[in-house]
């Protein structure tokens, strides 16, 4: 029978650190053609979205999608997943918490291979509840010492550095602009909605690496055409969904400042095809969507995990 598992349940089964695990197993599988990814699907309608992300992930001997609705009335996302032999349903679970989870591990995947050994000092633009995986996921594999924030709305972000200082044993800094977060920093996340580039490619540190994480649609960009070409390493979780949806790239590769066959595939990196930093100098750039991969891996972990722990209710098919 299949296995329900609830918001709260999956945040206790899915610790950052096991996530980051989780999800550099899954690209190393899918680079052995063990795993398949597909993009993000939108069904329009007049007062709201479908979005379904589908893949297979037959080194755990999973698939499944993501499925959610973006309504006035809220997003809500769920997750199935199924065994690849027989096809049986294995688990219904509530995936936002899931899906904040996921998508900090895949910045800290990308930092464990992108960013300095020795970073020491972060910078976050963006305050929101995603923001704060995302920093979690950063000091989960390097040494940060000190952060910054940045968001529009002084509020939030004094709220936001509070309650990550607490969260993580650190100095997180409140700062009036997107200048101070960025200059000096060894690790940039940008976790936004913006329509329009939040930096500038000269405030950038020599060395610095990148997590643009807010940006998953063709008409949204956080990082413009000079960060991009200043970096040596561009990475995307999936070529394929990046073409469609990475605003960021996109727009340098309409006006011919960048090639997709420069480019490069998180699978590549982790498995060791493409060294992840070029040098201490360089400036490596990785584009994050969001991919259906990283929620089946994820929730792979956390039905696995249940099972050992008699989480969850049973349900009746």
């Amino acid at each position: 029978m299949a296995l329900f598992l609830s918001e709260k349940e999956v945040a206790e089964l899915l610790p950052m650190k096991d996530c980051i695990s989780a999800l550099e197993e899954a690209f190393r599988q899918e680079a052995l053609g063990q795993a398949e990814n597909r993009p993000r699907t939108r069904l329009m309608m007049p007062k709201g979205s479908l979005q379904i992300m589908p893949a297979t992930y037959l080194g755990q001997k999973v698939f499944g999608y993501k499925a959610y609705t973006v309504f006035p009335g809220g997003v809500r996302f769920l997750v199935m997943l199924h065994d690849s032999e027989t096809g049986q349903l294995l688990s219904v679970m509530e995936a936002g918490a899931l899906g904040q989870i996921r998508t900090g591990a895949a910045s800290g995947l990308a930092t464990k291979y992108m960013a300095k050994q020795n970073a020491s000092v972060a910078g976050i633009i963006g305050s929101g509840y995603q923001a704060q995986t995302q920093l979690e996921a950063v000091c989960a594999v390097r040494p940060i010492k000190q952060a910054r924030v940045y968001s529009r709305t002084p509020e939030k972000r004094e709220a936001f550095a509070k309650e990550m200082s607490k969260k993580l044993g650190i100095a997180v800094q409140p700062v009036a602009s997107a200048e101070d977060c960025v200059r000096g920093a060894d690790v940039i996340v940008t976790i936004t909605n913006s329509r329009d580039p939040v930096f500038k490619a000269e405030w950038l540190a020599e060395g610095a690496h990148i997590n643009a994480a807010g940006s998953n649609h063709w008409m949204r960009r956080e990082i413009d055409a000079d960060v991009v070409q200043r970096a040596e390493l561009i990475v995307v979780d999936d070529l394929v969904q990046a073409k469609i949806e990475c605003g960021d790239l996109m727009w340098p590769v309409e006006r011919g400042l960048l090639r997709w066959e420069g480019v490069h595939e998180l699978k590549a990196v982790v498995k060791g095809h493409v060294p992840g930093r070029p040098s201490d100098k360089a400036i490596t750039l990785f584009e994050s969507q969001g991919v259906a991969l990283e929620d089946v891996a994820a929730a792979a972990l956390v039905y696995r995990r249940a099972k050992e722990k008699g989480k969850g209710r049973e349900l009746p098919f």
